[in-house]
């Protein structure tokens, strides 16, 4: 079945690094869009960037441009979240997401399988 499986969160210093995995199974990441969204204590889900499967468009939600970078590796069935000059205010569960397509410009809307999440957290 469609599975999809978050790794890489954890606990890092403002300023610091982090690089978000989402592994692909029961499909192939040929066709599919695959998002990040976020989630923190109290707060609504947010979308945080999208890639798309075939042109590899990528969008991005505005607090985190310039910081944060999306990828994919087809040949592994994954799709990775590279984020630097990490912020207290990122701190969050951070899932990843998929639907069949392009991200669009609706990118942050319309998926149909989720992962369990990862936590990520900023603090020094």
């Amino acid at each position: 079945q469609v599975q999809l499986v978050e790794s890489g969160g954890g606990l890092v210093q403002p300023g610091g690094s982090l690089r978000l995995s989402c592994a692909a199974s029961g499909f192939t990441l040929d066709y599919y869009a695959i998002g990040w969204f976020r989630q923190a204590p109290g707060k609504e889900r947010e979308g945080v960037s999208c890639i798309s499967p075939s042109n590899a468009n990528t969008y991005y939600v505005g607090s985190v441009k310039g910081r944060f970078t999306i990828s994919r590796d087809n040949a592994k069935n994954t799709v990775y979240l590279q984020m630097n000059s990490l912020k207290p205010e990122d701190t969050a569960v951070y899932y990843c997401a998929t639907k069949y397509g392009p991200c669009g410009s609706m990118w942050y809307r319309g998926y149909n399988y989720w992962g369990q999440g990862t936590q990520v957290t900023v603090s020094s």
